[in-house]
């Protein structure tokens, strides 16, 4: 999945002569919370709704408020991840696609990113979620698969995050092919990894929500 592959086409740019009383109808009609400012075909930033809210300037232009985000965007062949990364470090619901030009293409949402990661076959298979926590040093995604494929089983999909209990130290988030993960984790236990927590997943995902439900769990941890 990658970025041009999910501008969200229903999003259109505000100009600066836009009001910003037309921006906060849009912003209620696509139900998002901000909106891009786009000037000659280039990105100028975002503006939010708490932003005209607080300024009480709904009837203002768009050019006469001091934007955000305008370095929050990414480019076309850019990865989900990066995506989220770039939505994430900029506190913004949506992060803009540029081209090699910057050269505005369209912007893609939050909610349009988990959406697609909630549809990708690691999300949607049945199986379990583990996490470990180790040194960053002592990290080996070639290792672990091994051991885990000891016991008939393969990583779906892996995730890495900081530990908040512990600044030296990664979480890694494993989504494997198996609902009963007690062999696996004696395994790696045996070879000296520390599971902080599991997963077992008790029927198929059925629907939507679920899917979004699980994601989130699977991001949050």
């Amino acid at each position: 999945m990658i970025a041009i592959d999910l501008i969200n086409k229903m999003i259109p740019p505000l100009k600066f002569s836009d009001k910003a009383s037309m921006a906060l109808s849009w912003m209620e009609e696509l139900r998002v919370s901000h909106l891009p400012v786009v000037h000659d075909l280039h990105l100028q930033g975002f503006i939010s709704e708490e932003m005209i809210f607080d300024a009480n300037m709904a009837d203002k232009e768009i050019g006469t408020f001091q934007l955000i985000g305008k370095e929050c965007f990414v480019s076309p062949d850019k990865h989900i991840y990066d995506v989220i990364r770039a939505g994430y470090q900029h506190k913004i619901s949506m992060v803009a696609v540029e081209d090699q030009f910057h050269k505005f293409l369209g912007v893609i949402t939050m909610e349009d990113t988990v959406t697609a990661f909630a549809q990708s076959i690691s999300i949607q298979s049945q199986g379990g979620i583990m996490v470990l926590s180790m040194y960053l040093s002592d990290y080996s995604l070639h290792e672990i698969s091994r051991l885990i494929e000891l016991e008939n089983a393969k990583i779906l999909s892996s995730f890495i995050s900081s530990d908040p209990l512990d600044a030296e130290k990664i979480k890694l988030t494993l989504k494997i092919n198996k609902l009963e993960l007690k062999h696996i984790k004696a395994t790696l236990e045996r070879f000296g990894y520390k599971v902080i927590s599991q997963f077992e997943e008790e029927s198929p995902i059925t629907n939507e929500q679920d899917r979004l439900n699980l994601l989130m769990k699977y991001l949050n941890m």
